[in-house]
Formats: structure tokens, C-alpha cells, sequence
């Protein structure tokens, strides 16, 4: 019973007006969580995007849902944009409503045309957008790869302070295709299920005498889930496949009982390989090494730049890994520690080739160390991934950072740094209670997962049960997280304290997005 009760509240009928979330992921890789109802319009859901990040101005971006490009006088009913659909805003830059398909080059040399009725802030925001063009620093692919587009889905995320690691947890209700929109992973469901999964680390698992014949290819998963539910897994994978790549050489390596089996991907395309009735425990893609060809199979690939906040004057690190999201995520934990912030920056222009050696320079009198050569390869999530520091003692004038392939100096990444990307040193973190004060709004309107907040304020004694039903009495969910942030602030500061740490445990990610604007 308590179970169609939650699948009621996650899935607004057809015909109701009640406010559900969906998810807008941006070019630049942010994530916004949006308060919605199925009449709202299209034009009207941009507006909200904007009154988040107003740097995405309406007459300058399109939304996309599935493959197809959203009108702004349809709205979300019209589309069928269900609680927890994941959209992405895309950059337009020529107006008329024209898609861009002009190479980046004559892009830049002919410039963007823009509409006669734009405002200052939106062609100011639109020529910011082109300076990025110019310096290389939007994130496009010149290899052409292109993935499949598949209805994404925001898991719920858990630590596993035993294990030390990062749990996912999606429930997916309805049969479908479903990619995770963090870890990319995908699952072909044939009925309402819950799937939990993990990263893993393939040096535990891929012995030395693998290691000499098999290259991982993308992150190794620990999955959980009921049997016979799921037909199909697309795991990610970081090889470019454009031009003449033997995929023959790609395999699934599945671990159990600490013994590997090794089985044929159904298909391998672009970001992806999928296996067909798979049976679940450790999986993951690996490439398999000759000698001959190791150096010519192009790896997608990432630039990571973070500034240490508490490091004299301005002093970076700057990682060069394949596009593998379990070890951004590992690298993201370690310089957290180190009291870093990400500096985001474009992948490389270029694709770049394991066993390859590549060099760092940049424009001003700046100093790097160890030295600025980076050999290219993998290294698992728990290892010390290769990074080097870049020491620059005046950041007055902008940075020019270039990443150049040792064997014929060409150019495969360039990026510029700028006074205004490096972050002031950050102030004391607000106590549980100025900090819901501070974010009361953005808490009632981005707030989930209510029914297992209230269980541990339960657990915790912070309310008793009649409070609880009071919560759960109001008609929508923003109520409902108004209702108890305010019966929070009524029972003082400890019990504020409570509902934030319970916060930072069950959404992470949500509370590191508002605290950034804390400072």
C-alpha cells in the first residue's frame, strides 16, 4: 500500500495540475532541477531556467527532450514530459531560429547574427558565449562520435561509509530505456524496478596477467538487481570509434568470485556497449591491447583544472584523463579534501591515444611542476591519478593554456584562465540554521526524496508523528517542504542542524550546488 502511495506521488496524473520536478542539463554540463506542472509552457519553463543560471537567456537557447526540439507555445502535456525527465539547453547562436551548422571557424571569422529584438543582457551574454567560441572552450567533439538519445533519469545518491563510496539508487517505473544522467549508465527495463548501483575499482579486480592483455575502456560497475527484469545494459565506454576502429577488440569483463568471464557486447556504438540478458554483479568494458595498434586507438578524453584555495598566490592542478565519470568523481572527492575547487574547463578538440606523450605550456611566465609532459593512460579510481601543478604568482592578466601532442606538436586543448575563474578563498560554511535561512526558497522548490527525510527526523526524534502527517497533509510538494523547513525553524537551531546534516546525506549534490553561492 505505502508503496502505490509513493508511485502515486512521483507520477502526477494525466489531467493534474500538481507540481512535479524535472532536470535541464545545460551545454556546460550543469544540472538544474526544475518546479513544473504539466501546463506549464515551454517559454515559460526557459524563464524559470533563466531565474536559476541567467547566463541562459531564452531567446538564445533551445530545449530538447528525446531527440526533438521543444516550441515555446506547446507545453509539457503537449511533449509528455513526465516527473524526473531529463531535458538539455543547447546554445543557439544564429538567429532566425537556424540550427548551428556552420564549422567553428567560420563561425567565429563570419559571426553569430543575432535577433534585432534582443535585449543588452542577452546580446552581452550571446558575445560572451561567442569569446568562448574563439578561445576553444566549448565542449564539442571534433571526432564526430555521436551517442544515443535515451530518456535520462537523477538516481538517488547514498554514501556507503563502510565501503567508502558512492551508491546510486534508481527506481525506474514504467518499462523503458533509462541513462543515468551521472554515471551514464542505461538500462533496458521490461517492468517497474529499482536497480542499485556502485563504482568499482578495476585494480582490484583485473589481475596483473590481465592487465597485460586488457586495457580497461570505461568505468567497472557493481549492479544490483531482481532477476529477469532487466533486458538489456549499455555500459559506458571512453574509445572514439570514428574513422576504422576494430571493435572486435571489445569485450565485457564480468567478475565473479573473484574469476573474470569475458563476453561479446551485443553492439558497441558511440559513449556505449551493450550486453543482451545480463547477469548482474561486477561489469565492465575493456579493449584488448596489440602491440601493433595500442597507440592508434583514440581515446575520448578530459581536462580537469583546480585551484587550491588555500595554496599561496594562485596554484593549480591539472589532470589529463580519459572521459571515464568514475574517476572525476574520484579526483573531484581527493581535491575536495585538499580544499580545491574545479575550474571548468573544454575536453580536448583533438582525440588523444593512450601510451602517448603530451606537454603543457602556457602563455605568461607561469611554473609547472614536476615537469609539463603527461603520459597518457589509465589509472583506476583508487590509484594517485598524474596531475601537474601550475604556480602563477600574479594573476592579473589572462592565461593561455595549450596541450600539445609530443609526436607532431600539434595543438589537441587550449583554455584560458581569467582573474574572474579563480574563487576567493571560501568564508566558514553556514551552521545548519543560517544556511536554511539563507536557502529557504531554492530549498522548497528543489527539496525531494521528503518521505525519507521525515523517517530519519523520525528516527531522530525531531518531530513525532503527528508532524509528520501534518507534512504529509499539503496538497504539493513545495508546500509540503515549506511546511517542514518552517516546523524546523519553530523548534530552534538543533533541529535545524538535524534536517541539514540529513540533507547533505541524502542529496550531497544538491546542498554543494547551494553552498557554492554561500561565500
Amino acid at each position: 500500500m505505502a508503496e502505490k502511495k509513493a508511485t502515486a506521488e512521483r507520477e502526477p496524473a494525466a489531467d493534474s495540475p500538481s507540481e512535479f520536478s524535472i532536470f535541464i542539463k545545460s551545454w556546460f554540463g550543469k544540472t538544474f532541477v526544475i518546479p513544473v506542472t504539466l501546463d506549464t509552457s515551454v517559454s515559460e519553463l526557459k524563464a524559470k531556467l533563466n531565474a536559476q543560471d541567467s547566463s541562459l537567456v531564452p531567446e538564445m537557447g533551445r530545449l530538447i527532450y528525446c531527440g526533438r526540439q521543444l516550441e515555446d507555445e506547446q507545453t509539457l502535456r503537449y511533449y509528455k514530459i513526465e516527473h524526473e525527465s531529463c531535458l538539455h539547453h543547447v546554445e543557439r547562436l544564429r538567429g532566425g531560429g537556424e540550427d548551428l551548422k556552420l564549422p567553428v571557424t567560420e563561425l567565429v571569422t563570419q559571426g553569430p547574427v543575432y535577433p534585432r529584438s534582443l535585449s543588452e543582457e542577452a546580446l552581452k551574454s550571446a558575445e560572451e558565449t561567442r569569446h568562448r567560441l574563439k578561445l576553444g572552450s566549448l565542449p564539442w567533439k571534433n571526432c564526430g562520435c555521436v551517442g544515443e538519445v535515451r530518456s535520462e533519469m537523477m538516481p538517488t545518491i547514498t554514501l556507503d561509509v563502510s565501503e567508502d563510496r558512492t551508491v546510486y539508487c534508481a527506481r525506474l517505473w514504467r518499462p523503458g530505456t533509462f541513462r543515468c544522467s551521472i554515471t551514464g549508465l542505461a538500462f533496458v527495463v521490461n517492468s517497474a524496478v529499482t536497480i542499485t548501483y556502485s563504482y568499482a575499482t578495476w585494480n582490484a579486480h583485473l589481475s596483473e596477467a590481465d592487465q597485460e592483455m586488457w586495457v580497461p575502456a570505461g568505468p567497472l560497475f557493481r549492479i544490483q538487481v531482481q532477476r529477469g527484469v532487466v533486458q538489456a545494459v549499455e555500459l559506458p565506454h571512453f574509445m572514439c570509434l570514428a574513422g576504422h576502429v576494430d571493435t572486435s577488440l571489445c569485450s565485457i569483463a564480468h567478475f565473479k568470485s573473484g574469476k573474470m568471464t569475458l563476453e561479446k557486447p551485443d553492439r558497441v556504438i558511440a559513449f556505449s556497449a551493450t550486453l543482451s540478458n545480463p547477469n548482474f554483479s561486477l561489469l565492465g568494458v575493456v579493449w584488448r591491447k596489440l602491440r601493433s595498434t595500442l597507440n592508434s586507438i583514440p581515446v575520448h578524453s578530459l581536462v580537469l583544472i583546480f585551484h587550491q584555495l588555500r595554496a599561496a598566490d594562485t596554484t593549480l592542478h591539472l589532470y589529463l584523463i580519459p572521459d571515464d565519470k568514475s574517476l572525476k568523481e574520484a579526483i573531484e572527492q581527493q581535491e575536495k579534501n585538499w580544499n580545491s575547487k574545479l575550474i571548468p574547463k573544454p575536453p580536448p578538440f583533438n582525440r588523444l591515444f593512450f601510451g602517448c606523450t603530451y606537454r603543457v605550456i602556457c602563455t605568461n611566465s607561469v611554473e609547472i611542476m614536476p615537469e609539463e609532459h603527461f603520459p597518457f593512460c589509465y589509472k583506476s579510481p583508487k590509484e594517485q591519478q598524474l596531475f601537474v601543478e601550475i604556480y602563477i604568482k600574479n594573476m592579473t592578466e589572462e592565461v593561455g593554456f595549450f596541450m600539445i601532442d609530443t609526436r607532431d606538436e600539434t595543438v589537441v586543448w587550449r583554455a584560458s584562465l581569467r582573474s574572474g575563474d579563480i574563487a576567493l578563498p571560501v568564508s566558514k560554511a553556514l551552521s545548519g540554521a543560517a544556511f536554511m535561512k539563507k536557502h529557504k526558497t531554492n530549498l522548497c522548490s528543489r527539496m525531494m526524496q521528503l518521505s525519507t527525510i521525515l523517517l530519519h527526523l523520525r528516527d531522530a526524534n525531531v518531530i513525532n508523528s503527528d508532524e509528520e502527517e501534518e507534512v504529509k497533509r499539503q496538497d504539493t510538494r513545495q508546500r509540503k517542504n515549506q511546511v517542514l523547513l518552517e516546523l524546523a525553524e519553530k523548534k530552534g537551531v538543533e533541529a535545524q542542524e538535524q534536517l541539514y546534516q540529513v540533507l547533505r546525506m541524502k542529496d550531497p549534490y544538491l546542498i554543494s550546488d547551494l553552498e557554492k553561492s554561500t561565500s
